[in-house]
């Protein structure tokens, strides 16, 4: 994408003369993960169609809009709806939206998605907590000319996701009574569902969750600096260890019975980040 700086600031621009609310944390919701959204007050929504430059979300599940609204003390941006590779766009385009939030001023980062699950001791409905991940997508948004304003040519991948983060996700979890696993996460182009042998490859390098999202937009939000918080709701298990075929009705019926659990969740850390 070219002229990246200058579209994103025109973006940022643009959202910033149309919503009242300046939020320094941003959530992105999904695959059937839309629900925290009903808790917010003083709400605010800009389709992705209007904002100038952005992608517009074509999958089921994905609202594609914009919204600002407070939890508790907290103003939020929420992504209702993100970007993939296997759409057709380009990683960077796959990773507009953060370059965006940047510019805003947004510092932490929430990111959801549907995983399936990879590790034998998951079910379908449990929540996962991201430690690592690990990319099988085959590219990277980071490849070609590098802007200095947004981050380094070589930037650190040592801690993707926020120990400070995480164990704040830990903590409230473990006072809401809610029960979680952590793991690895693998990145995988789409949108053919993983076959039977891949899944046995991934889960031989440490994969625990397998999924299409979230890896580029965890890359691009370290590479500028900002503390990245992820959680997957594994909603099938991956192909060879389920015995019934993939469908994304399924998909998105499980994200919905667990979405609930994972907003309260979400929720309860959105109001206790600093």
């Amino acid at each position: 994408m070219e002229q990246l700086y200058e579209k994103a600031l025109e973006s940022a621009d643009y959202i910033r003369s149309h919503t009242a609310a300046r939020p320094k944390i941003a959530v992105v919701l999904g695959s059937g993960l839309g629900n925290l959204t009903a808790a917010f007050t003083e709400t605010e929504e800009l389709p992705y169609r209007d904002i100038p430059h952005f992608p517009v979300s074509t999958v089921a599940g994905h609202r594609g809009a914009l919204l600002t609204g407070r939890l508790g003390q907290r103003e939020v941006y929420a992504l209702e709806g993100r970007f993939h590779f296997y759409e057709g766009y380009t990683m960077k385009e796959v990773c507009y939206p953060f370059y965006t939030l940047k510019l805003l001023g947004v510092e932490q980062v929430i990111l959801t998605n549907a995983a399936g699950g990879v590790n034998r001791s998951f079910a379908p409905g449990t929540l996962m907590l991201l430690t690592d991940f690990i990319n099988m997508m085959g590219t990277n948004p980071l490849i070609g000319p590098n802007d200095e304003r947004f981050g380094p040519r070589f930037p650190d991948m040592t801690e993707p996701y926020s120990l400070e983060l995480r164990n704040l996700a830990k903590q409230t979890a473990d006072e809401l009574g809610i029960f979680y696993q952590e793991g690895v996460y693998l990145g995988f182009m789409g949108p053919c569902y993983e076959t039977a042998a891949e899944i046995r490859a991934f889960a031989g390098v440490g994969a625990d969750a397998v999924s299409m999202s979230t890896v580029p937009e965890t890359m691009v939000c370290n590479y500028m600096g900002m503390k990245v918080l992820a959680v997957s709701c594994i909603t099938n298990m991956a192909t060879g260890i389920q015995t019934v075929k993939h469908s994304h009705a399924r998909v998105l019926e499980i994200a919905n019975q667990a979405g609930d659990t994972l907003c309260r969740w979400l929720g309860a850390v959105i109001q206790r980040m600093e």
